[in-house]
């Protein structure tokens, strides 16, 4: 008889030698597909990196395995709502600890929720400290949060780690367009590609630099490259409408925009250039649909207000477009195109006297309006009521707080202007320019030199701007200025035709500044044919009324209607110096 005990070892012993191998199978079946997941990760493929993992916990994974991967998978197909149950509470194992609180890290930060962030990537960076690419997320949280300087750092410090990081080069170069430029930017994303040529990220980066330089081919090349890459990818087929817009193929353009399928309506230019396309195709009331969705995300756009005017008008809703924008003309906001257009609404309607308020309105212009950053802030609202004491305390305290936060800089920068200290205005904008110099500090910049009687300063920031900026509206606008001031209104002249040849053709003051150049250059045909362009787009604006009596003048023809446009913009504008030499040249040739 076989002892108790040795039957129970005996049994004991089957049953490890039976299930052993099982446990080991499914183990290591288990694992392979979480590895197979991680590499699809790391393709891009969030969805057949979640199939997977999927696998691999119905093969016995533990949920803990796994959270960290999946979490990164969701994000990888955009379903932030998803990958938060697998993230949020931290379980993760020792070896994918530090993808997971990274992932987490990442999904706060997409979520809005920035300090929550910064505390998953500190217990990332706990684990990983040297992860070149953790610093670029690093990075990105500190600049969506304002900590400009401190992101240049973690820009500077995942490069030391890892020169040749795709994301770090990528990161580099995004921060280098901002703060110096789009020709600056070029070499950073072509080191990138470079390392890694099916990188889509960096090409759309590439493609969209280009694109602005103005380089539609070489841009047009590279999305098609992304979508050989990419099929489908929504922001391909945005940036190829941007071309086709441009080009003013805007039937092209609004095809292109139908295969993003939607995916980029949260971002206010493409719903903008929605709506010029809608426009373009006379569906005004789709066009008046993507221009409000626009400015619920950018409520002080203005060409976005402009155009939704536009529509609705287009549309015959005449009284709507009255209601829709009393505020902005009742806050002293709306542009002249603005109030032209709703006081012919309000002649539509047959109300000849609130017509003819706006239309002087308009006439009179809006003169050189500071648009301070903070406008719907406590700063600029202190700006607008004219606290600028008040304003200036208030900057200052929040320049000290954080002089490291680009919008500190140029909000102060904006008080000094307001408060007409150019040279202390100048100073902070030279701060700020150092984080970045967009088009609207440059503007800020131009504004501060003229203030100061600064013509050598003025050159010098306008020639450094365009150097990399070459297509820049702005800049291109400043150069023009100054070429007038020198007596260069060849150069001038040369400028403000490109400008009006893309994209300024309904651009009042544009049109009458190239007929002036125009007839000071002798061609007094050219200067006659914009000025009547500029008069019949807006009869009330006095620089259109000016240049159309000057070229008038100039020519000998009609000196009745010369002396009258004269008298208009005289009595707008003042005596200025085109004014009183039409009239000297009527005076002569009256004598003869």
């Amino acid at each position: 008889m076989v002892p108790p005990l040795l039957v129970l070892a005996l049994c004991f012993s089957l049953v490890l030698t039976t299930a052993t191998p099982v446990a080991v199978g499914e183990i290591s079946r288990a694992d392979k597909l979480i590895g197979q997941g991680r590499k699809a990760i790391a393709r891009g493929d969030g969805i057949d990196a979640e199939m997977k993992l999927r696998a691999a916990l119905e093969q016995g994974a533990a949920p803990p395995e796994v959270n960290a991967y999946m979490g990164e998978a969701l994000l990888a197909q955009s379903r932030r709502d998803r990958a938060r149950p697998y993230l949020a509470r931290g379980e993760f194992t020792e070896a994918s600890a530090a993808e997971g609180w990274r992932a987490l890290g990442l999904l706060e930060r997409l979520d809005g929720n920035l300090p929550a962030s910064g505390r998953a990537y500190d217990r990332a960076l706990a684990i990983t400290p040297n992860d070149a690419g953790l610093w670029v997320e690093v990075g990105r949280l500190r600049y969506a949060g304002g900590e400009h300087l401190l992101a240049i750092e973690a820009a500077d410090r995942a490069l030391e780690l890892d020169g040749n990081n795709v994301r770090a080069l990528e990161f580099r170069g995004q921060l280098v367009r901002d703060r110096y430029g789009l020709l600056a930017a070029i070499p950073w994303f072509e080191r990138a590609i470079t390392r890694d040529p099916k990188d889509v990220s960096v090409l759309l980066e590439y493609a969209a630099t280009l694109g602005e330089l103005g380089h539609a081919s070489e841009c047009l090349t590279i999305t098609r490259r992304v979508l050989e890459l990419s099929p489908k990818n929504p922001r391909a087929f945005y940036l190829q409408a941007v071309l086709a817009a441009r080009a003013g193929n805007y039937g092209l353009a609004r095809g292109l925009l139908a295969r993003t399928k939607g995916k980029l309506d949260d971002q206010p230019a493409v719903l903008i250039l929605r709506g010029i396309t809608e426009i373009a195709a006379d569906n005004p009331e789709a066009a008046a649909e993507a221009l409000e969705a626009a400015l619920r995300l950018r409520p002080d756009n203005m060409h976005a207000r402009e155009l939704l005017l536009r529509a609705i008008v287009m549309a015959g809703q005449y009284r709507y477009a009255i209601l829709r924008f009393a505020d902005d003309i009742a806050d002293g906001d709306a542009s002249p195109y603005m109030l032209t257009t709703v006081a012919r609404a309000w002649e539509v309607l047959g109300d000849r006297q609130h017509a003819g308020e706006l239309l002087d309105r308009a006439a009179r212009g809006q003169g050189a309006q500071l648009r301070v950053l903070g406008e719907s802030g406590r700063i600029g609202q202190m700006l607008h009521l004219g606290q600028t004491g008040e304003a200036q305390v208030a900057a200052e305290a929040m320049l000290r707080s954080d002089p490291g936060f680009y919008d500190a800089q140029a909000l102060a920068g904006d008080v000094q202007l307001a408060m007409g200290h150019a040279a202390e205005a100048q100073e902070r904008y030279a701060l700020a320019s150092q984080i970045r110099l967009p088009e609207s500090l440059f503007e800020r910049r131009f504004a501060a030199y003229a203030m100061a009687h600064d013509l050598k300063g003025a050159r010098e920031l306008v020639a450094a701007y365009l150097g990399q900026n070459p297509t820049s509206r702005p800049a291109l606008h400043a150069a023009a200025e100054l070429a007038v001031g020198a007596g260069d209104l060849g150069r001038a002249r040369t400028i403000l035709a490109w400008l009006r040849n893309n994209g300024g053709e309904g651009d009042v003051d544009l049109r009458a500044d190239l007929a002036m150049a125009e007839a000071g250059t002798g061609d007094l045909a050219a200067a006659r044919e914009n000025a009547l362009a500029a008069y019949r787009l807006q009869r009330s604006n006095p620089l259109a009324a000016q240049a159309l009596g000057y070229s008038y003048a100039a020519s000998g023809d009609y000196a009745p209607q010369a002396r009258a446009l004269l008298d208009k913009a005289q009595a707008l504008l003042g005596n200025t110096a085109p004014v009183a030499e039409a009239r000297r040249r009527l005076q002569g040739r009256a004598a003869r």
